[in-house]
């Protein structure tokens, strides 16, 4: 997760971490007063290069600022009921590989 000030930050971060690596990104918690929060999961190893060029993006942003960040590999089951970071048959289908329909002529 990378906590940020405004919207414009927290979309560009969440699209960056999306591109840089194999995650999902879970959504955005609007905590108070602008400060958003991005979450993301997959493997960890995933995550930590997500997080690395998440946290690069907030500086792309005119007035973008970080907050904070955090990973936690492997939550516990408990927290994923707790927080909204559990994954559900709305975004399974961002987890599936993309194939591509076979070519036309051989």
């Amino acid at each position: 997760m990378i906590e940020v000030y405004g919207v414009p930050t927290a979309v560009e971060v969440g699209d960056a971490m999306c591109k840089a690596a194999r995650v999902t990104l879970i959504g955005y918690e609007n905590t108070d007063l602008g400060r958003i929060t991005v979450l993301i999961r997959g493997v960890v190893g995933e995550v930590n290069v997500a997080v690395t060029v998440g946290l690069k993006a907030v500086l792309r942003v005119n007035g973008g600022e970080l907050i904070s960040y955090h990973i936690i590999p492997r939550p516990h089951e408990n927290l994923e009921y707790v927080l909204p970071i559990h994954r559900s048959v709305n975004v399974e289908q961002f987890g599936a590989d993309i194939r591509f329909p076979a070519p036309l002529s051989v």
